[in-house]
């Protein structure tokens, strides 16, 4: 069974899709944000954009979070390089990504409208698209318009799954 990392920039929806996607596969759900260190934490809420550096610890942590699910497990992350990818692709052979795909524009309206309840600083979003290495194009990735409704998201991704468990 193939798991999959719900990814994307800041406000693409990668929360409340993948915990859509977890109930309806009775599978585990890793939530990418509770596994920042305190330091990370705290650099995003200052606004500082974290390094390749700093998200190491972050992406082997993950990575161990999936390797411990054989079954299958719904990772969000926003895996923004293909190298974090294909770090976490490591720790789990046929590991899928769901891509939401947004607009900057869409993107920085969601995370100030979550502001108050969030750490991440309205003023990363445009570091997010800096930074992002769009994943389409590589194996085992799914694009999908972020600002589609969450039932239809968690469809066309529990559909594509099944499908490729059938393949399988």
């Amino acid at each position: 069974m193939n798991s999959i990392v719900i990814m994307g920039v800041a406000g693409c929806g990668k929360s409340s899709v993948g915990a859509r996607v977890a109930q309806a596969m009775a599978w585990p759900l890793v939530e990418g944000d509770d596994h920042h260190s305190e330091a990370n934490r705290h650099k995003m809420q200052s606004g500082i954009a974290l390094t390749d550096a700093d998200r190491q610890g972050w992406l082997a942590t993950l990575a161990t979070q999936i390797s411990l699910q054989p079954q299958g497990v719904v990772v969000t992350c926003s895996a923004l390089k293909r190298s974090y990818r294909e770090r976490l692709r490591q720790a789990s052979p046929g590991l899928r990504f769901a891509f939401l795909q947004i607009s900057q524009t869409e993107a920085q309206a969601r995370v100030t409208a979550r502001a108050a309840q969030h750490f991440f600083n309205t003023a990363l979003v445009d570091n997010q698209f800096a930074t992002l290495e769009s994943p389409e194009g590589e194996a085992g990735v799914l694009t999908l318009d972020a600002t589609r409704s969450l039932d239809a998201l968690q469809a066309d991704i529990c559909t594509w799954l099944l499908r490729a468990k059938e393949l399988a």
